[in-house]
Formats: structure tokens, C-alpha cells, sequence
């Protein structure tokens, strides 16, 4: 069964509930609903045995669950005798029957279905006369995973999630993120790892702090089983809402992870694995969404545990969390000496540069270029989240810096990189093709320094060509030209930083003489004009004296640095890197082309008036 057919058919459901539900209501019946009939089609083969195994052991006194497991062959199971085609089966007691089935399932199911609130949904279905309908759908579609597997799953919880959001006005891209934009992020945390992708037996841990229906999690197991299938990547995750850490518990439960290794709460208040460290993670945390809630816990751990804490660096303005989760993810790299981690995190524009020297985002941005984890940012197109059009940028850091990547980092203008959908998906408007993460991946890989070439023949098509260093451009064609524009620059991290030094001018009185300080350190000393204070920002490679010398002192003789109020700042100002000039236009041939068109119109006219 193809996804299309699958999400049309539980889409369909929606019809019985049109009426006795509002439609921004409906995900809460169907997404439990699916849930529920996926687990029971995965339990079905196994169902006699372990019923059978469940009565033998109680018989011997003994705790039947490690036994029943390895019945079920998952890491869950049911005990009771019904399933979904029982049910169904008996009308007059289809509700306490689904209670006492649900029920029959492991504890980690039980809690998946609590947190769907299901109880409430199933009494409202029983009172609206729906109950049983609801159920009869859902027990006639198959979906085992010989007919569904877990990628097709994932896309269908993801579509359901998409639209329901819609339905009820809600921030789908809050639960997940789009398909290749994960893919891309896969390809960024391992193309340079060649031991996880060859050798077998090999273990490694990865961890998504905003774990949404878990699709960063699942795409890059699929990504290692694709490569390497003898290698095992154990997952662990964080949610707050309670239908995406629902639907991602049940993803993982299928998929024979440990499910206690997914923790239902806010990470940045509430860390759900305070003590774990991982090989690789994966984030897209809310953009732009303030941290106001969960205040007085992160500026109390800022204050009181420092570099101790998660949170040691800085804080940013509330109304911005982003880099927090960065700084989160920073807390749970494996040490360097114990083989280290990599991560990428989407983010929007601003920690790029928001926050002057000495501000919260200053200082986490020169806490990672220090600190030398910063191995590359790339932006992505616009219009490639479904809840956004907003420019976006994957970060990649790791604390295992290979020696040629040391002491820089990368920078990649992904934007050109997208096709246009068919269909828009709410602000989702363009898509990256697999071609294009392969070229971004490649930019990355191999640590290249690249320009793109818009080749332009004499009829106006366009082609494109990516020019590593060291390559010659392709060819004007006759007619034709050829546009050049940076694509990937790498940088020292010192390039980003800069010092923000106070210039003073001396306070004069009515009659132009200086007035002077009269006790303490100013004593005898120019005093400084408030009206006059100005800024000025060095880079941190120019010496400062220099700077003022040159920039300053010509126009301001009488003007010195306050040394004491010298600050240092760190931004990475990402378009500036890109930006290309191009030159307007003659006037002459702007003039020829209106006379042109002039000429064109005064024509048409005297036609239409003969």
C-alpha cells in the first residue's frame, strides 16, 4: 500500500467524526487510532504464542514479562485475549472491551496511550454512537509492517500531524521537519565518520533533544542500516508534546528500541538525561519561540552551576530559546579523549549575529569558536518548513575536528539548492532533491571552497555549475555570459570576532577649555563628553592601536580609548560572506530599451485608433 492510499483511507475516518467533532479535533481519534491498529497488526503473529506462553509461566509462579517479550519478538506486548478483528466483533461491548485491551498491552504502550488522553476519546465516541464505526474502519486496513514499513509509517504520522495542525490553526512544524532537510542532516553527521559506516558490530548513540514524531531519529537509523547493517545506533530523545512523544514512543517501539530511552517533558527545564552523553545528535528546536516558562529554572542553573551546568556561556533574550538547546547539545558531547560527538542543529538567522559584544548570544557564539567546535553552517532555501518561509541554517559542530579542519570554519550558501514543489504544504513551497544534498554534502566532505557558475546562453537559459578551488570556469557561450558567486568559503574562527572599543572626546566648558577631574584616579585628567561617545568595532585580527591611529584620530585628534569599557564580541555576519555586487546597468542602454518600448506602445496605439 502506497502513502497516498494509506493517508487518504484514515483521512476518510474524518467523515464519521464530521459533526460530532470540530475538524481541529479530529487527530486526537484518528493519530491514536493508527497508532493502535499498527501495534496490533505487529503483535498478530506472535498473539497464540504469547498468550500461551503467559499462561504457562503464572502456572509456575514466575514473572512472565522477559518471557513474553521474547515471544512477542518486540520490545512490547498484549496479554489479552482480543484484538482489533474481536472487538469488532461484539458490538454491545465494544467500549469496555477496547479499555480491557488496551490494558493487555506492556507499560510503555499503556503510557502511549495516556498521553493521547485515548479514555476521554473513546467514552466521547461511545456517547456520539461513533465508537464502533471508528473501530470497524480501522480493523479493516492492513498495517504490518510487510505492507507499511516504518519509513511509510513515519511519513503518514507526519502528513496526519501536518494537516490536523493545519485544521486547528497549530504550528506543524513544531512536531516535525521535512524529510530532506533530515536527510541532509544525516548525510552532514556521517559523511566523514568512515569507521560507523564500515565496520561491523559497531555500536554508537545518537540523541534528539526536540525529538518531535521522531523522524530525525528514524532517518538516520535508516541511513546506517542502509550503509552498514551490521552496525546498531541506539536512540534516545526528549518531547514536550504529548501526541509527538506518543507517536515517537510508538515509532521506537516498532523499530526494537528501547523505549525508556524517550522521555516525555521540557529539556531545558526538565532534562530527562542528565548524566548521558552521546556520539551524535540531531535538533530542531522551535524557532523563535520565547523560554519565558522555564525562566527561573535555566537562569538558576546559569547562576549557580556556570560551566558546571548546561548553560555556563550565557543566556540569550527570552524571547529567543534557540541557542539554548545549542548549548544543551554542547553538554552531552562524549569527551573528546572518549572519541568525541558531532551535532547539527537547524536554527534561524539570528544567532548568527542578534546581541552586541558582551550580550548572552555573543558570548555563546564566542564560547563555540574558541572553543573551536564550529565545523561548518549552511544555509538552507527559504520556504522549506511547513510553518515558516524564514531563512534557516544547519549547524555542524563536534569537539573531534579532523586535523584539516582545525582551528576554521566552513561556511556554504545552500540556498540555490531546491526544486518547487508540485503542491505547497502550508509555508512549504520548495524541496531539496537528492542531487542537491549530495552536492551540499560533497561541499562539506570533502572541505572544498567552491564558487557557482550561472552559465547564461544567448537565449536566457540558465545552467548551473559548482567550481571547487582551483577549477576554471566554465566557458562564456557566444552571446552569453557567465555569473560567478561564492558558494562554500572557509574562514579562521578569529575572522568572527572583533573588539568593541569606547572612543572618548574631552568635556569642554562654555569658554572651549578642558575641564579636568578634581579627585581619584581623574584627578587632573581630560574628562570625558557623554554627548561625544562613540563606538567603534575592530576585528580581532587588526591591532587596536593601529585601528584608532587610522580611523580615529585623523578626524577626532583630541579623542582616546576608555581601555575598561573594551569589549569583545563575536557575530557571523552569513550573507555579508555571499554577497555579490552587481554593477547597474548603463544609462544609455536603459534609455534605448524605454524608447524601444515607448516606440512599441505609440505604434500599438495608432493601429487600434486607424
Amino acid at each position: 500500500m502506497n502513502q497516498q492510499a494509506l493517508s487518504s483511507f484514515l483521512w476518510s475516518v474524518a467523515d464519521l467524526l464530521r459533526g460530532d467533532y470540530k475538524q481541529a479535533d479530529y487527530g486526537k481519534v484518528i493519530l491514536p487510532f493508527t497508532v493502535l491498529r499498527r501495534l496490533d497488526c505487529v503483535l498478530a503473529s506472535t498473539k497464540e504464542a504469547v498468550l500461551a506462553e503467559l499462561a504457562a509461566r503464572q502456572g509456575q509462579g514466575l514473572n512472565p514479562e522477559p518471557f513474553l517479550l521474547r515471544k512477542a519478538g518486540q520490545t512490547f506486548y498484549n496479554t489479552s485475549k482480543l484484538d482489533m478483528k474481536k472487538l469488532v466483533g461484539d458490538q454491545d461491548n465494544i467500549a469496555a472491551n477496547l479499555y480491557s485491551y488496551i490494558q493487555g498491552f506492556s507499560f510503555a504502550v499503556r503510557d502511549i496511550f495516556e498521553r493521547f488522553e485515548f479514555s476521554a476519546q473513546v467514552d466521547r465516541l461511545y456517547k456520539a454512537g461513533l465508537l464502533y464505526q471508528v473501530a470497524e474502519k480501522f480493523a479493516q486496513i492492513d498495517l504490518h509492517p510487510d505492507r507499511v514499513d516504518n519509513h511509510q509509517m513515519g511519513l503518514v504520522f507526519e502528513e496526519l500531524i501536518r494537516r490536523f495542525a493545519e485544521l486547528s490553526n497549530e504550528t506543524a512544524g513544531e512536531h516535525f521537519t521535512p524529510r530532506e532537510v533530515i536527510r541532509l542532516m544525516v548525510n552532514l553527521l556521517f559523511v566523514e565518520d568512515d569507521d560507523v559506516l564500515s565496520k561491523p558490530g559497531l555500536v554508537r548513540t545518537i540523541y534528539d533533544p526536540t525529538a518531535g514524531t521522531g523522524g530525525m531519529l528514524s532517518v538516520a537509523g535508516e541511513y546506517l542500516t542502509e550503509h552498514n547493517d551490521a552496525a546498531q545506533l541506539v536512540m534516545f530523545g526528549q518531547e514536550l508534546n504529548p501526541e509527538s512523544y506518543a507517536i515517537c514512543k510508538a515509532d521506537m517501539l516498532i523499530k526494537g528500541q528501547d523505549v525508556s530511552n524517550i522521555i516525555f517533558g521540557n529539556t531545558l527545564s526538565d532534562d530527562g538525561h542528565p548524566t548521558q552523553k552521546f556520539d551524535y545528535m540531531l535538533s530542531n528546536p522551535p524557532f523563535g519561540v520565547e523560554w519565558k516558562k522555564v525562566e527561573k529554572v535555566v537562569r538558576a542553573e546559569h547562576e549557580r552551576h556556570g560551566f558546571n551546568g548546561r548553560f555556563g556561556p550565557g543566556l540569550p533574550r527570552v524571547s529567543d530559546g534557540s541557542l539554548l538547546f545549542l548549548m544543551h547539545l554542547i553538554s552531552k558531547m562524549r569527551p573528546a579523549k572518549d572519541g568525541g560527538s558531532r551535532f547539527g542543529i537547524v536554527l534561524n538567522g539570528s544567532p548568527l549575529f542578534t546581541g552586541g559584544a558582551g550580550s548572552g548570544e555573543s558570548e555563546i557564539r564566542r564560547y563555540v569558536l574558541e572553543n573551536d567546535l564550529v565545523e561548518a553552517i549552511i544555509a538552507l532555501p527559504t520556504d522549506m518548513f511547513y510553518n515558516t518561509g524564514i531563512a534557516t541554517y544547519v549547524w555542524v559542530l563536534s569537539n573531534r575536528k579532523p586535523e584539516h579542519r582545525k582551528g576554521k570554519v566552513q561556511l556554504i550558501d545552500g540556498s540555490h539548492f531546491w526544486q518547487k514543489m508540485r503542491k505547497s504544504l502550508g509555508s512549504k513551497r520548495k524541496e531539496m532533491g537528492d542531487a542537491d544534498i549530495v552536492t551540499v554534502t560533497r561541499l562539506f566532505g570533502g572541505f572544498h571552497e567552491a564558487q557557482l557558475a550561472r552559465v547564461i546562453d544567448a537565449e536566457g537559459k540558465e545552467t548551473r555549475h559548482v567550481v571547487l578551488a582551483g577549477e576554471a570556469p566554465p566557458e562564456v557561450p557566444e552571446g552569453g555570459k557567465v555569473k560567478l558567486a561564492p558558494l562554500a568559503r572557509i574562514f579562521p574562527n578569529a575572522a568572527f570576532g572583533y573588539r568593541q572599543i569606547t572612543v572618548e572626546r574631552p568635556l569642554r566648558d562654555a569658554e572651549g577649555r578642558l575641564v579636568l577631574g578634581e579627585r581619584g584616579k581623574q584627578k587632573g585628567k581630560p574628562q570625558p563628553d557623554s554627548a561625544l561617545r562613540d563606538t567603534e568595532t575592530v576585528p580581532l585580527s587588526e591591532d587596536v592601536k593601529d585601528y584608532f591611529k587610522r580611523e580615529v584620530l585623523p578626524h577626532a585628534p583630541d579623542a582616546w580609548i576608555d581601555e575598561e569599557k573594551t569589549k569583545v564580541g563575536y557575530e557571523i555576519p552569513f550573507n555579508r560572506h555571499f554577497y555579490v555586487f552587481e554593477p547597474q546597468r548603463p544609462l544609455a542602454e536603459i534609455d534605448a530599451e524605454l524608447a524601444e518600448v515607448t516606440g512599441r506602445i505609440q505604434r500599438m496605439l495608432m493601429e487600434l485608433s486607424a
